[in-house]
């Protein structure tokens, strides 16, 4: 089975465990941190023609003899690619612009021209890419440009016209340059090599208009352009960008104007349902896989799990205090919140000690609070804590910090919860 590249790349900030069967009430040894890696991480990246129904995350299908529209030619130029993670450890890296893999710092000019139908497949131009960073890896992005030397300016293809297959000529003269970001969870890994998709779906990006209606030229050919068939040329632009699989796109059109925006399919399927916990493995079946232990300012603790006759749960050792609160944080990254709906958070606490510590919903690139920011009373005898936030920002990787520290004390965690009610 393929795993996702964020839990199974060792060199990233992955929760570890190692839990075994015992009917014990606790499981010690599990520590949470940064484990050492022998071996290097590639990357290849395929680059095709998508004629399935435009379903979220599905392979790649080839057009069928009865396709009303067929692309034959399409290319692009592939000018960058780069990685976004987060990072616990001192790192001079601008996250919002994240880390630039390819080209090479020797050869900073290169290009690589692609062809999306005839399905190309990069491996030998990116052999000395290697993903082992002290990062935890939230996307994968590639930059494209509309080549005109390159002959790139247009995607060919055929529409099936009063049974007759018509050629078009759909010209890409609105997207000069363009970025797509890849979440984590639709990039795969065999054999420690990444593998990046990049499909053009055919499906999402004509279905529902009636090219077939569309003014054939003088030529011959049906043209889809800022002078010929106009109005279906602006539709075909909206729909451009999201016709790729990726998480969400960024361009620059013709007049220089810089636009974001999320691929709604992709985003809807990862944003998740009402009342579904966005917090994995909250309760904590599966050891302190996702669960990140960060100590820092003469903070220091240790983790294990605990488990009594209902449920699981983390023990958190805070064997020095350190200088602050967030001096040891128990954090989980990667919530999907969106701007405007409301959730309610929810867990079960207690400690050896009473006390107070801070609970917080923030992103992870500008460490700002998004949600909510509490500081939580905790007893000697277990306690339920619920609050209801509304994110101010949309984001795919938002971070729940619990911040233990700034006394000596032994906490013990279960049932964590971030659910969408509305």
């Amino acid at each position: 089975m393929m795993r996702s590249l964020h839990s199974i790349i060792g060199c990233m900030l992955v929760a570890l465990w190692t839990v075994g069967c015992s009917d014990s009430d606790t499981t010690a040894g599990i520590e949470i941190g940064n484990p050492e890696v022998a071996h290097n991480i590639g990357l290849t990246a395929d680059f095709s023609i998508d004629y399935s129904d435009a379903k979220q995350i599905s392979l790649a299908k080839a057009a069928s003899t009865d396709e009303n529209i067929v692309i034959d030619t399409f290319r692009l130029t592939l000018t960058e690619v780069r990685s976004y993670c987060s990072f616990y450890a001192g790192m001079s890296v601008d996250l919002e612009s994240g880390l630039i893999l390819w080209p090479y710092e020797d050869d900073l000019s290169a290009v690589l021209p692609i062809s999306f139908t005839d399905g190309e497949v990069v491996k030998d131009a990116f052999e000395h890419i290697n993903l082992q960073t002290e990062g935890r890896l939230k996307e994968i992005g590639v930059s494209f440009e509309v080549d005109k030397k390159r002959g790139q300016k247009s995607i060919y293809g055929r529409i099936n016209k009063n049974g007759k297959k018509i050629p078009f000529v759909y010209e890409l003269s609105e997207i000069q340059l363009f970025s797509l970001l890849y979440h984590y969870s639709q990039i795969d890994v065999r054999d420690s090599v990444v593998n990046l998709s990049v499909a053009f779906r055919v499906h999402r990006f004509v279905d529902g208009l009636k090219l077939d209606s569309a003014k054939v030229g003088g030529d011959g050919v049906i043209h889809f352009s800022k002078s010929e068939n106009e109005e279906l040329w602006k539709a075909l632009n909206e729909r451009f960008l999201s016709s790729f699989q990726a998480l969400r796109y960024e361009y620059t059109n013709a007049v220089g104007k810089n636009i974001r925006n999320y691929v709604d399919d992709i985003w809807e399927e990862l944003s998740g349902k009402k009342n579904k916990n966005l917090v994995s493995n909250g309760d904590f079946k599966e050891g302190g896989f996702d669960w990140i232990l960060h100590t820092q300012l003469n903070g220091a603790a240790d983790t294990s799990i605990v488990k009594d006759d209902k449920s699981y749960g983390m023990k958190v050792h805070v064997t020095k205090g350190g200088e602050y609160s967030y001096s040891v944080q128990l954090l989980h990254e990667n919530i999907a919140v969106v701007a405007g709906a409301t959730y309610k958070f929810k867990f079960t606490i207690k400690s050896n000690v009473e006390g107070q510590i801070t609970a917080r919903l923030g992103t992870y690139t500008r460490y700002e609070t998004n949600g909510f920011q509490e500081h939580v009373k905790v007893d000697t005898k277990e306690r339920l804590i619920e609050y209801e936030f509304t994110p101010d920002v949309t984001d795919p990787f938002a971070r729940l910090d619990l911040n233990l520290g700034k006394s000596e004390r032994t906490f013990w965690i279960k049932d964590v919860q971030i659910m969408r009610i509305k």
